[in-house]
């Protein structure tokens, strides 16, 4: 398992909280509430896990904008490009809320589940998928994420998730350019089985749009 960037954006993604846009409302109360997983780190391969930071009810740009606030950048389809400069550093980013959201037992309720994909100069990374489940992922497990037929086995830490084999990321933010929707699965460490589906449309023109911003 590739994790060497799995440190970087929060502890103060949640600062933020004041921010929304429609396509990222939020969801219903959460199935636990716990602390929220820092997404990957950019040059840096930690020996621990990465640190947790605990948050309410931060809003998907907010948790994405590392501590600054977030400057919509356009709304594109389902997808919000979206920049902020924390402690500096210029963050460019899309992001979305599921367009459908499951989970067997049904009805089951959690935090609100989103996917960000950013990138940062000032690290060298470039489209990075982070996502949020709204819930503390089943301790070891792997969730998956797919688009179309082409399956992608993601790593899990508290209530993130991002692509497990560090190789595969440019070829997973293609192939969700080209697609029509990605569906990400996962267990919560209370055995809820959820399914998210997120609409791709607009994904490659927000993405553009950030990385024009963050060139």
């Amino acid at each position: 398992m590739n994790i060497h960037r799995r440190w970087r954006l929060v502890p103060s993604l949640l600062v933020v909280a004041a921010f929304a846009v429609p396509a990222l409302a939020q969801q219903p109360a959460p199935e636990s509430s716990t602390p929220a997983a820092a997404p990957p780190a950019a040059s840096q391969k930690p020996a621990a896990p990465p640190k947790m930071s605990k948050r309410k009810s931060a809003t998907a740009p907010g948790r994405a904008a590392g501590g600054a606030k977030p400057t919509l950048l356009g709304q594109y389809g389902e997808w919000g490009a979206y920049f902020a400069s924390p402690g500096g550093k210029k963050i460019c980013f899309a992001v979305a809320k599921p367009t459908s959201a499951e989970t067997n037992p049904p009805h089951r309720s959690r935090d609100p589940s989103y996917m960000f994909i950013s990138t940062r100069p000032a690290d060298k990374v470039s489209n990075e998928v982070s996502i949020i489940i709204g819930y503390p992922f089943k301790p070891n497990s792997d969730a998956t994420l797919a688009v179309g037929s082409t399956s992608f086995d993601l790593y899990t830490q508290q209530d993130g998730a991002w692509i497990k084999n560090l190789t595969e990321e440019a070829h997973m933010v293609e192939a969700m350019r080209a697609g029509q929707s990605a569906v990400v699965k996962g267990t919560s460490s209370r055995g809820t089985r959820s399914t998210d589906t997120y609409s791709l449309r607009g994904l490659a023109q927000a993405l553009d749009r950030a990385e024009r911003e963050c060139k």
